[in-house]
């Protein structure tokens, strides 16, 4: 029964230490620059189901990646889907301050023939309604430079 209980569980704890939120945090900051980082964790949240938090950082990540890919075709692409991704997660958890912080990040940085602007005043106020609540402290400073720009 143990060997049963553990081949069941093994593969959710597997999964479970390959999304540290924290080194989510650092690595979706450098992939904004990064072109490697930004493929190897698009990759990694490939091979997963994606849900709340984590469908946020993969659909922020999806956006960030048209900015490094060269056919246009595919950035549009890529940044469609990483627009879908963010929408669905903040519709299926309105009140996830990062949620919030990633799709207000993006919004903010997506040239405007793109066309998704939509939620930024609303993702602003609630920035800065609720930054005061954060407490990681990277989360929390990544908060106030997106908010001070």
């Amino acid at each position: 029964m143990r060997m049963l209980s553990f081949m069941i569980l093994f593969p959710i704890l597997m999964s479970a230490q390959n999304f540290d939120l924290e080194k989510i945090r650092i690595d979706y900051h450098n992939a904004i620059t990064e072109k490697e980082i930004c493929r190897e964790m698009l990759q990694k949240f490939e091979k997963n189901d994606n849900k709340d938090i984590y469908l946020a950082y993969y659909g922020a990540l999806q956006a960030i990646w048209a900015k490094h890919t060269n056919n246009p075709f595919e950035k549009l692409k890529s940044f469609n889907n990483g627009k879908r991704n963010l929408d669905i997660a903040i519709s299926q958890k309105p009140d996830l301050f990062e949620a919030r912080f990633l799709r207000y990040a993006i919004q903010k940085e997506s040239p405007s023939f793109l066309m998704y602007k939509n939620y930024m005043k609303e993702d602003r106020d609630f920035l800065i309604k609720n930054i005061g609540e954060i407490q990681n402290p990277f989360l929390k400073k990544m908060g106030y430079e997106i908010l001070k720009n």
